[in-house]
């Protein structure tokens, strides 16, 4: 269960790495839309484990490109939140598998061979 100031930075960095994304790693992320989907701080505010989710990109060389510049993008971090942390966290990125694992739960259901239900009579 992560703490209020734990939720409150999480909120924060999640904001602002979408505008990062959004404006300032244009040259990085080039027509590719990077989604940061969930934020999880450590208890000492020196970790945060970012799940990103992307589209209109191959996913697995657009990953290991933001990989390789996570300083650049931590530096862009720190440029904007400066001023209200103490420390500027480590950034460990994560793909999200979620809207993945939805499509595929939803085709797993559509196959389903459900039979009708059997009609009661009313008899009275």
């Amino acid at each position: 269960m992560e703490s209020k100031r734990q939720q409150k930075y999480s909120k924060l960095i999640q904001k602002e790495l979408g505008e990062i994304f959004q404006r300032e790693s244009r040259p990085l992320v080039g027509n590719a839309m990077v989604t940061v989907t969930r934020v999880l701080m450590s208890p000492d505010l020196g970790v945060a484990k970012i799940n990103l989710s992307f589209l209109l990109a191959n996913k697995e060389e657009l990953f290991d490109k933001i990989n390789a510049h996570k300083s650049e993008i931590r530096k862009h971090l720190g440029k904007r939140i400066g001023k209200s942390v103490r420390i500027v966290p480590e950034l460990v990125f994560y793909p999200d598998d979620s809207s993945a694992y939805a499509q595929h739960m939803d085709k797993i259901i559509g196959d389903l061979d459900i039979p009708d239900a059997p009609e009661e009579d009313d008899e009275d």
